[in-house]
């Protein structure tokens, strides 16, 4: 009977419409329809160029691998389809079917004989000496399928990939992705795009200073005209501020805990599940507090302000339902800041103590700067981009960018951190610079006021410059198309948002901007990372070359390929 009813409810609009009715809107709500586009799926490919249905064979998947993540989607898009992550439930066997047990959730996951603080949440690490590259093949693929199968729903036809990989990666760890890519997904063509070009990409710049906060280390990068010219490290990053998260948390539960228990031992999920959610960073302290100079260390000791009203101190409750036995800890909220504290500026500790890949932050981008020319300088430290997943961290951009300045400020930009017995003479130079700055300033005040007075002209460097006619013309014209751009600002220290690198490569597929290290299927599976060419760089007139008229040479019909910045 609901069969024939449904047939009834369903053929009736079709009735009126060949009588010439005008069927009603809810009959037709009520008739079948073909399965529609998900809203959540962008259709900017559908107002892209007129031509772009007929380019198929140019069509790109983003991806962008990070230590602990993978990302994709497809160009013109201002946000990837899928951020996979690597973990223990992501590596689990056929048949293991712990996460339904009622009492695994309870459990606190013990770290493994021998791991490292959160090796099992990472996809590879740049220290090769203890990696399984097999286990990282198996990780990829699996991750890659998930994104594939779930995500991007393609047709059996392959497509060209971008991919976003950090710069100075191994060869063997690069090899064993492209590996997969070309062999389980067949891509006809793999681009490989560096992650700070990228970020620079997706600010609208092009030269900036790129800080990466990422897991296992901080990158400072120094990007001019889409070109890496000075690259730092430092291992102050993601990991060491979770490992002193765990370390914040232990001391709190230990002091909760009675007399004679064991010692808590905080997991990698239930520190980073605090990190993420209540961690911050104290911003610096203003001018009106007092500070203190200690010989051992270059920056400033700053103090709380000694008048200030007494107020209870906020605390936050956390709850630990994995503990034994479970308790809501209540911690104040400023000891949740000290984790950023010690990890990425460590206060506490000398300069001199510290080796070169282990420099607090400020003065890891501190030193970049100062190794830059004095015209690249000036472009990038007024274009800082802060980047990476540490770097959503509240008050930390402000804090970084605080410490910067108020370092240049103290130490300016004189590459010599102690002149020794010549600090003397240094100074009396420096007095001397100033006081015969001063005194030209005071002779030109007083000329000028001079020549107002008696009417005798200036000298030349005194007069203003003459206003060139075609100058003003040209001012005039560029005009039209829009205000002046502030692309100009140069000198000062000053922070630039960036939507990611994975933004940025989007960009680049969807203008379909041929990148330099473009590596094709058959020259790969043939040769591998072997057959790279030893140049460093392509330059864009060789791109470009033609071979006669109507005939030109493609991305996929070069003699040779490159690897560039990771040859």
């Amino acid at each position: 009977m609901s069969t024939a009813g449904g047939e009834r409810k369903g053929s009736a609009p079709l009735n009126r419409s060949v009588r010439g009715t005008t069927p009603r809107l809810a009959d037709l709500a009520s008739t079948p329809e073909s399965p529609r586009t998900p809203l959540g799926r962008s259709v900017s490919s559908l107002f892209g160029s007129p031509g772009g249905s007929f380019r198929n064979e140019d069509d790109y998947v983003v991806l962008e691998i990070g230590s602990r993540f993978v990302r994709g989607g497809f160009p013109g898009e201002s946000t990837p389809r899928c951020t996979l992550s690597f973990g223990p439930d992501e590596q689990r066997r056929v048949g293991d079917y712990r996460q339904w047990d009622p009492a695994h959730g309870s459990n606190r996951r013990k770290r493994k004989r021998g791991h490292d603080w959160g090796q099992d949440h990472e996809l590879y690490r740049l220290d090769l000496a203890q990696v399984d590259l097999g286990l990282v093949e198996d990780k990829f693929e699996r991750a890659m399928r998930e994104a594939y199968n779930k995500y991007f729903l393609l047709d059996t036809k392959p497509k060209r990939i971008l991919l976003a990989l950090p710069p100075k990666m191994p060869h063997a760890l690069m090899s064993t992705l492209l590996d997969v890519l070309f062999s389980s997904f067949q891509a006809p063509s793999i681009t490989l795009m560096s992650s700070p070009i990228l970020s620079t990409v997706a600010a609208g710049l092009r030269a900036a200073l790129v800080v990466d906060i990422g897991w296992a280390e901080t990158q400072v990068t120094a990007v001019c005209e889409y070109r890496e010219v000075h690259e730092r490290r430092s291992i102050r990053a993601g990991k060491l501020l979770s490992e002193e998260m765990a370390k914040v948390l232990n001391a709190a539960l230990d002091d909760e805990a009675d007399a004679g228990a064991a010692k808590a031992d905080v997991s990698f999920e239930e520190a980073d599940e605090v990190l993420s959610r209540v961690g911050w960073c104290k911003s610096k302290p203003k001018s009106n507090r007092r500070t203190l100079y200690f010989p051992a260390r270059t920056s400033p000791v700053l103090e709380e302000f000694e008048d200030a009203v007494e107020s209870p101190e906020p605390a936050v409750t956390i709850p630990f339902p994995r503990h034994t036995p479970p308790i809501d800890l209540t911690v104040p909220f400023a000891q949740l800041a000290k984790p950023a504290e010690a990890a990425l500026f460590a206060p506490d500790t000398a300069l001199n103590e510290f080796d070169d890949h282990e420099l607090p932050l400020h003065h890891l981008i501190y030193r970049t700067l100062l190794a830059l020319p004095i015209d690249i300088r000036r472009l990038c430290m007024s274009r800082i981009i802060i980047t990476g997943g540490v770097s959503a961290l509240p008050g930390l951009k402000i804090r970084l960018l605080a410490e910067l300045e108020a370092l240049v400020q103290q130490r300016g930009w004189d590459p010599v951190r102690n002149y020794g017995s010549a600090s003397a003479r240094k100074e009396q130079l420096l007095r001397q610079q100033r006081e015969d700055l001063e005194l030209r300033c005071q002779e030109g005040e007083d000329q000028i006021n001079e020549s107002l007075n008696s009417d005798t002209p200036l000298s030349a460097g005194l007069q203003s410059p003459e206003v060139d006619a075609i100058d003003a013309k040209l001012a005039h014209l560029s005009l039209r198309n829009g205000p002046p751009p502030t692309c100009d600002v140069g000198g000062v220290i000053r922070g630039v948002e960036t939507l990611g690198a994975w933004a940025g490569a989007s960009l680049i597929a969807q203008q379909r901007i041929k990148g330099i290290v473009e590596i094709e299927r058959e020259k790969y599976l043939q040769h591998g990372l072997q057959g790279a060419s030893r140049e460093k760089e392509v330059s864009v007139l060789q791109q470009r070359q033609s071979m006669g008229p109507g005939v030109g040479r493609g991305a996929g019909e070069r003699a040779s390929w490159t690897l560039g910045v990771w040859a």
